[in-house]
């Protein structure tokens, strides 16, 4: 079992600046490989970025390619997301993921792929 907390989320304003954190209890952390979905009501849940077990590969949805950036501190236990000109479309329900894999740089973009799921933290970008 993986337990995932996220933190970090809270109203700000079109263009500011926000860091999501996700702090992980359990097994192992770098035996999984992370990602960062979000929710916007009424909408399913959809990918926005992903990091495999070393950091070292990284993958984020279009939409957000350029402002958004994850990481990970193995020796800390936690995953961020550094979210930059943020705009009211990025308005959601962020959750964080984890994927067991034996793969150490492979990252996965399917909210199918992953197996521990956080409780998620609200982001409101106001115009």
């Amino acid at each position: 079992q993986v337990q995932l907390v996220e933190s970090g989320g809270g109203l700000v304003q079109a263009g500011d600046s926000l860091r999501l954190s996700c702090a992980a209890r359990g097994r192992t952390f770098s035996l999984y490989a992370m990602g960062w979905f979000r929710q916007a009501p009424g909408k399913e849940r959809e990918f926005v970025a992903a990091i495999s077990r070393s950091g070292g590969s990284t993958y984020y949805t279009d939409s957000v390619k350029g402002r958004f950036t994850i990481s990970r501190d193995n020796a800390e236990n936690t995953m961020y997301l550094q979210m930059n000109s943020l705009k009211p479309e990025d308005t959601a329900v962020y959750y964080c993921a984890a994927k067991f894999t034996l793969y150490t740089d492979r990252h996965y973009s399917a909210t199918s792929e992953y197996d521990y799921w956080g409780r998620g933290t609200q982001v409101t970008v106001s115009p």
